[in-house]
């Protein structure tokens, strides 16, 4: 029997009311440039000042710029989508978004694996922070984090090119993204699925175990301190990470592992949506409220000092 390859995939609408759409698309661009402008602030703010050219805030200017990047893959689309009212788009502009998908991904695990064991190292081995930690040794680790991401994206795209895609092509997600393009595949996809298990899970339980294993340790070193004021001082420099950490691995458990049943379709969109587009809003804000450090470099840049406020009206 002939089967016809397909050019064009259809994405699933977020909504079918058209009042629904135009709030949809208002409240996602808000979410976007607030994204864009909140992320580009703590890079800029990171870069031009000197205090801030610590590994933790080196770390954290990495993870505003993946923030920003993940965000601008699968958010612009969605606002032209949600304006245009097509839901369409060609079959090479999806595998292009999944290949970003697959590399920013795994990318952030490993970017927030290591700010674990940066927390673990100024926490638990403090008077050897600086030579843990020197400049050429987290300059190589956020190298590894940059270069980790592209192993899965080059091997998931090369097992992609043995597929064909035809008969139904609507994936049923806002944006394209690996489990979705195999579903509408018309070739066995065993072998895909088997090395998306083997490559992915190896890489997920590797993250996962290198981000929250230091808490371990951490919590065990911070039980030993006597004194409230030390557990609280010693738990408020984790506290933002830890936050960021729980959020990015609860909402990507639930989009890859749980079924995606027509019970929970709802749910996932709604999981979906802060995964791709709350969460990387959600991270400059956990970690600009937490910090004193981007609080003070932030009243410096629009020169407001609380100790002299004279300086302001100058």
């Amino acid at each position: 029997m002939n089967q016809t390859s397909i050019t064009i995939v259809l994405l699933m609408s977020l909504s079918d009311n058209q009042e629904t759409i135009y709030f949809l698309f208002i409240f996602f661009l808000l979410i976007y440039l607030m994204t864009v402008f909140s992320n580009f602030l703590i890079i800029l703010l990171v870069v031009t000042c000197a205090h801030l050219h610590t590994p933790m805030y080196f770390f954290l200017g990495n993870l505003a710029f993946l923030d920003m990047s993940y965000s601008s893959v699968t958010a612009p689309r969605l606002l032209f989508h949600l304006i245009t009212q097509h839901w369409s788009m060609s079959l090479s502009e999806c595998i292009a978004q999944m290949f970003f998908v697959t590399y920013f991904v795994p990318s952030e695990s490993f970017l927030l694996a290591s700010m674990s064991c940066d927390r673990y190292v100024a926490i638990c081995l403090p008077l050897h922070y600086s030579q843990i930690m020197s400049r050429r040794k987290f300059t190589q680790c956020v190298s590894f984090v940059w270069t980790s991401g592209l192993f899965p994206c080059i091997i998931f795209n090369l097992c992609l090119k043995r597929l064909t895609f035809c008969g139904s092509n609507l994936i049923q997600s806002f944006f394209c993204d690996l489990p979705h393009l195999l579903q509408i595949s018309c070739t066995d996809t065993t072998i895909n699925v088997l090395v998306l298990m083997g490559v992915g899970g190896i890489l997920s339980s590797v993250a996962f175990v290198a981000t929250f294993y230091p808490y371990v340790m951490i919590f065990r070193a911070v039980l030993r301190i006597r004194t409230s004021d030390g557990k609280s001082k010693a738990f408020s420099t984790c506290t933002s990470h830890l936050t960021v950490v729980t959020i990015f691995y609860a909402s990507a458990t639930f989009i890859y592992l749980v079924p995606d049943t027509s019970n929970l379709l709802t749910l996932n969109r709604v999981v979906t949506v802060i995964y791709t587009l709350i969460t990387p809003l959600l991270n400059p804000l956990i970690y600009s409220l937490r910090s004193k450090d981007l609080k003070a470099a932030l009243q410096r840049a629009l020169h407001i000092h609380r100790l002299h406020p004279d300086t302001a009206t100058r």
